[in-house]
């Protein structure tokens, strides 16, 4: 079969949740022996030249990256844009080498003149030129199936009537609604500004199916969508267990994270109400901050934590550390970064928020509080436990077995290989 991914950015592990997501689901049909072309209506590159995946995305002839102003053809699997957007591109790369002030002075005045005065950004919708571009090619592929990444690329690509015959199927990766009323609910300005129940579900409503990313969000989107397939497909998690030859560290703790609202409203409270507690109950205690989050932080980090950045391979840092941290107080969604500690062996200190959505099990690897002190505590122990270490780790790596790619991708395997 043929299917198209309709995107924005090149599907990548590693960077951002949303990226590891569209990356497996990728790896899974091309695993399969289908053709997939990614296209990217509205090119988002973290460079001007960006390589499209790595090799265990499939093969590269049965792989291909398309995009609205990209230069033609591919070599060897890597991509390009042109000099205008490469400008732009460098201009982008070079304000993370100025200092934290003048640099988020430029980003809130180049935020505010596309989206107006707010605190972040829930998604931006598919502009006419670029939906009918899109359209037009997809309508040129013939693909067996189209799959469009959340509400935001569907509208108003999805109205187009020449893909009216193609089976549509929308990865949801969150309920926006709800994460739009969970970050305002926060004091944060949005955009876009209104995004309600009824919004979301007239988007929801372009696509034949939509895949929630967990079976809770599932459920909701049943009730909201009686008239649609909805299915679940979850991220997969792989077990990459700890080799012999890699000792874990007591008191070492790990928090991995993109700069996104929600990570950054999390580590601030973290770093403010639960780090001066967790270093009163263990002294020796330190924290790796690894990802854009740590820049976005901001150069003053109390003692004890250590921002590595962008880090190309998390393995070692998580093999090394005793427990991992997720300090989620707002959003929807699968927390990614769980599955990526769990994978590694980790156990995760994390709130009722940061839990949603994973399966249940007689003995999963999160600890649960919404308490600054209990956190503490809790991170605290786990640290210290070195006798522990080998017994969460076990329970981690077991847990997995929940999150095998044929077992989570299944409905969604069906939908779009099945019959119509």
């Amino acid at each position: 079969m043929r299917l198209v991914f309709v995107t924005d950015e090149v599907p990548r592990p590693g960077l951002a949740g949303h990226l590891a997501v569209n990356h497996a689901i990728l790896s899974h049909f091309a695993a399969r022996g289908h053709e997939i072309v990614v296209l990217l209506a509205q090119p988002r590159l973290p460079w001007p030249v960006q390589r499209l995946a790595p090799a265990r995305l499939g093969p590269a002839a049965r792989v291909r990256v398309e995009g609205r102003g990209l230069l033609g053809g591919q070599s060897r699997g890597w991509i390009a844009v042109g000099p205008r957007p490469a400008a732009r591109i460098l201009a982008r790369q070079a304000l993370r080498l100025l200092p934290v002030g003048p640099r988020e002075r430029l980003r809130r005045r180049a935020r505010v003149r596309e989206y107006g005065l707010v605190d972040a950004v829930i998604g931006r919708f598919m502009d006419p030129a670029a939906a009918d571009w899109a359209a037009a090619r997809i309508a040129g592929l013939a693909p067996s199936a189209v799959l469009v990444d959340t509400i935001f690329r569907a509208e108003p690509l999805l109205r187009d009537p020449r893909l009216a015959g193609i089976r549509s199927v929308l990865i949801a990766h969150d309920v926006f609604h709800r994460r739009h009323a969970s970050l305002s609910a926060r004091g944060l300005r949005l955009h876009p500004a209104s995004l309600t129940r009824e919004e979301e579900r007239d988007l929801l409503r372009l696509a034949r199916i939509v895949a929630a990313i967990q079976p809770e969000e599932e459920a909701l989107l049943r009730d909201l969508l009686p008239d649609r397939r909805v299915l679940c497909a979850p991220m997969p998690a792989l077990p990459r267990p700890r080799p012999a030859s890699v000792a874990r560290e007591p008191g070492l703790l790990v928090f991995v994270g993109s700069d996104s609202v929600h990570n950054l409203d999390g580590m601030r409270w973290f770093l403010a109400e639960v780090w001066p507690l967790l270093r009163g109950l263990l002294p020796e205690v330190r924290l790796e901050i690894c990802g854009s989050v740590g820049q976005a932080l901001g150069p003053r980090m109390p003692p004890g934590v250590r921002v590595r950045g962008v880090v190309p391979d998390l393995a070692p840092v998580l093999h090394r550390a005793a427990c991992a941290v997720a300090p989620v107080l707002a959003g929807s969604g699968l927390k990614i970064k769980l599955l990526d500690y769990v994978a590694h062996g980790l156990p995760v200190v994390t709130t009722p928020v940061g839990v949603e959505g994973f399966a249940p099990a007689p003995d999963r690897p999160f600890v649960v509080t919404a308490d600054a002190g209990d956190f503490a505590r809790e991170a605290a122990r786990l640290a210290a436990d070195e006798a522990g270490f080998a017994r969460r780790e076990r329970v981690a790596l077991d847990y997995c077995a929940l999150y095998a790619p044929d077992r989570v991708f299944a409905a969604l395997t069906e939908a779009v290989e099945g019959p119509d």
